[in-house]
């Protein structure tokens, strides 16, 4: 909690709410209250657009290891075929 927002808060209130130390210490509790949803709410938020990212790479990662296998077997066909052209007949 910034120290100038707490400060404004503060001076909003009026002289009888200040004067009381419970009704001050609970509203500085309903601040900070009030920031940790809002931190929490952002988290969430946050943690929902990672995991979608992390699907998608996981997603673009099997694509490529798909390619990679398919790249592999056609090479090695390549070098089947090309070993047979020299093989003696």
């Amino acid at each position: 909690m910034t120290h100038h927002y707490l400060t404004t808060i503060l001076m909003a209130m009026t002289e009888k709410e200040t004067q009381n130390p419970a009704d001050l210490d609970l509203r500085k509790l309903e601040i900070r209250v009030e920031e940790l949803i809002r931190a929490c709410s952002y988290l969430k938020d946050e943690n929902k657009s990672l995991r979608v990212r992390q699907d998608n790479l996981v997603a673009e990662r099997a694509a490529l290891i798909e390619k990679t296998e398919l790249a592999r077997a056609r090479v090695e066909a390549m070098i089947t075929r090309l070993k047979s052209m020299e093989a003696p007949q």
